[in-house]
């Protein structure tokens, strides 16, 4: 059974940077395409980045410029690293493939 465990949430101050790690296990995992997802409070769960197997990136308007997403396909892991954090970036983080979703990490910006 795959399983998704986001980890490297925490409590910034605008303007400071984090880096998500999202770490892929289990038998008859198939690393496709890849999304970093957020949910905000009060808000629907939006798509942050995209990454493909093949390693090209998308990013919603909202992170571009500040975010970048890679992955390791040796290990299994996904990145985001969060640069510039703004408190509307403030969220449950999930990492997603296949229908397959992590737990969620954590991200607060404070002003």
């Amino acid at each position: 059974q795959v399983q998704l465990v986001e980890s490297g949430g925490g409590s910034v101050q605008a303007g400071e940077s984090l880096r998500l790690t999202c770490a892929a296990s289990g038998s008859g995992f198939n690393f496709n395409a890849m999304g970093w997802h957020r949910q905000a409070p009060g808000k629907q769960r939006e798509l942050v980045a995209l990454i493909t197997s093949g390693g090209s990136t998308h990013y919603t308007d909202s992170v571009k410029g500040r975010f970048t997403s890679s992955r390791d396909n040796a290990k299994n892991t996904l990145y985001l690293q969060m640069n510039n954090l703004k408190p509307e970036d403030t969220g449950v983080y999930y990492c997603a493939c296949d229908g397959i979703w992590g737990q969620g990490t954590q991200v607060t910006v404070s002003s």
